[in-house]
């Protein structure tokens, strides 16, 4: 008997159909083609066991599956469920009373028959709306991130048991329902960091404003234990909330990736990714055999944190420089390509020098002649290139950490941050795909930033005296046009362009010197 069941394989952020069919016949020998990898082909063992746990058997004949489109690799266990199904209903030993073609099933299976959860859930829930199923059936686990789909059945079980019955007996399996917009507006503002939580650090924090407002990459330099950690950390509290698109967008890249929680639905607050400076280059940009995403894609629509930026390796911070600009990553295989987004804010911290005292207030720094430039230069000019901001940030003394007065909310940052966003949204209203002034082009700097002949001999002079780089030039003209926006100014005035000069700091030929 021949029956077909419905599953579906990973490729980039999307899902993608795959048929398995199963044929049990008389004689011997299990047969599984389709270009399945090891962890599929040892499902037999897995399926086998389960079975008997839940007082089914393999049937002793033989047993060919086959898992269409057979040039696409089939990887992962999650293709358990759907392999048994087919082979308890091939072998007549349930029936098919519900139409197993009208859902897409998935999970892995455990030798005692319950179900292990897998990855891509949400994807996979899309695409079964998308084809007009029915619905889905998968682990408990995952249910309610599938469940953020409307308009299909999400039924999450524990055992194959369940699923034994529901497609024999005809017993329901309870559905799993999520209302979205609600579940989104829920935890749309639990942070856990705040800025009111800071002690002084009132420059940088308005340097954090500034680059939340416009969207632009910072770099915090100073010394140990200056606060540039916590300073970052508490960066997605005052972005804009995410819109629900964002939020199914970021939910998805975490679902592909197998990192959403158990139990989890929705993702409704801005990702912070901090990864170690040991991280390799395919698992900051992603990649491998199988493309999967790498940080700057679990970082999507939040914020990416590389804290001892010069720590980490030259080549994997080359990596970064293209997904910076065009803000999505392409990883190409012989056979097919894949696009992940990676549309964040770049955020990294340093030490000024390898002591880590240069500048510091009250402690000598220790450094040979050289050894503090040595040590920046270990930061690529084509990546500080692509950093709008940067600040120095300096120790908090003993009478600011000692005040009982709490600093601002992050929630009054953001209500300003909201304001100069506003002041975007409908400057870029006619532009696809930019939506903040970091994102703007050469061609939109000079259409938006023009300044005053007294702004022009500023800028000439600050390039001059301070020792600025050509490249500094746009950048400092985007921020001083967030700088304005924050003001609900429709022109770049001198003191919108003189803070966005200060926030030059690494620029300075003196620096480290």
């Amino acid at each position: 008997m021949l029956v077909r069941t419905y599953s579906c394989t990973l490729m980039g952020v999307a899902a993608i159909p795959i048929t398995i069919e199963v044929s049990v016949e008389t004689g011997i020998k299990f047969f599984l083609v389709g270009l399945p990898d090891s962890a599929v082909k040892e499902s037999q063992q897995r399926i086998e066991l389960a079975l008997k746990s839940c007082g089914y058997h393999m049937p002793g004949k033989k047993i060919v599956i086959n898992m269409a489109p057979a040039d696409i690799r089939k990887e992962g266990s999650a293709f358990d469920l759907t392999l048994a199904i087919g082979i308890m209903i091939a072998s007549e030993q349930i029936k098919d009373t519900r139409g197993v073609g009208n859902y897409y099933l998935m999970g892995e299976l455990s030798l005692d028959g319950s179900l292990q959860p897998v990855r891509g859930a949400l994807p996979v829930a899309i695409d079964a709306r998308k084809r007009g199923l029915k619905g889905i059936i998968l682990p408990a686990q995952n249910a309610r991130e599938a469940a953020i789909v409307s308009d299909i059945d999400v039924l999450g079980v524990e055992n194959i048991s369940e699923v034994i019955r529901f497609f024999n007996e005809g017993i329901d399996i309870p559905k799993t329902v999520v209302n979205t917009r609600v579940e989104f507006q829920r935890s749309l503002n639990e942070y856990e960091f705040d800025f009111a939580e800071v002690k002084g650090q009132e420059n940088i924090k308005r340097a954090l404003e500034i680059a939340a407002g416009g969207g632009h990459n910072v770099i915090l330099i100073g010394a140990p234990g200056s606060g540039k950690t916590m300073l970052a950390k508490r960066l997605p509290s005052i972005l804009p909330p995410l819109t629900l698109n964002e939020a199914l967008e970021t939910t998805k890249i975490h679902s592909v990736a197998g990192k959403m929680s158990r139990y989890a639905s929705l993702i409704s607050v801005r990702p912070f990714r901090a990864p170690h400076h040991t991280i390799s280059d395919v698992a900051l940009v992603g990649g491998g055999s199988n493309p999967q995403p790498g940080e700057i894609s679990l970082a999507h629509n939040g914020v990416l944190f590389l804290d001892e930026l010069p720590e980490f390796k030259r080549s994997v911070l080359e990596v970064m420089r293209q997904p910076l600009e065009d803000r999505f990553v392409t990883i190409s295989r012989s056979k097919y390509t894949v696009e992940f987004p990676a549309s964040f804010m770049f955020v990294a911290a340093m030490n000024p020098c390898p002591c880590g005292n240069y500048n510091h207030p009250t402690k000598a720094c220790t450094c040979g002649e050289g050894e503090v430039q040595r040590y920046l230069n270990k930061v690529s000019g084509p990546l500080m290139d692509r950093i709008d901001i940067h600040v120095e940030v300096v120790p908090v003394n003993h009478a600011e950490l000692n005040t009982p007065v709490e600093g601002e909310h992050s929630a009054n940052i953001r209500k300003r941050v909201l304001i100069a966003r506003e002041q975007q949204k409908e400057r870029f209203a006619q532009t696809p795909n930019v939506f903040c002034n970091a994102q703007m082009s050469s061609k939109m700097v000079r259409q938006y930033c023009q300044i005053s002949p007294e702004g022009q001999d500023l800028l000439k002079q600050a390039m001059e005296k301070l020792g600025l780089s050509a490249r500094a030039y746009d950048r400092i003209l985007k921020v001083a046009r967030t700088i304005a926006d924050f003001e609900q100014s429709q022109n770049i005035e001198i003191e919108h362009l003189s803070e966005a000069i200060h926030f030059r700091s690494l620029d300075r030929d003196n620096w480290g010197r």
